[in-house]
């Protein structure tokens, strides 16, 4: 798995009644573009270092539907 700073993390639901989680990333730790990121999570005010699972995969700017592409980007400081 490989991102760069502004891809979406999307973790989806392994239980029936978890919903799926959308995340900026803000932040990579190795220069390559592997895990883990830091990624502000969409509807909640914080952000966590993930090591993402199997459960998990990136969107990149081209690839996010239009209602995500068309939302305003998290910067970071």
């Amino acid at each position: 798995m490989k991102a760069s700073i502004g891809d979406k993390l999307i973790v989806e639901g392994t239980r029936h009644g978890e919903v799926r989680r959308v995340g900026v990333i803000v932040e990579l730790r190795h220069p390559d573009g592997s895990p883990p990121y830091v990624v502000r999570w969409m509807g909640a005010d914080h952000e966590s270092l993930v090591f993402p699972g199997p459960d998990a995969h990136v969107m990149t700017g081209g690839n996010l539907p239009d209602e995500e592409r068309n939302r305003a980007p998290i910067t970071t400081p």
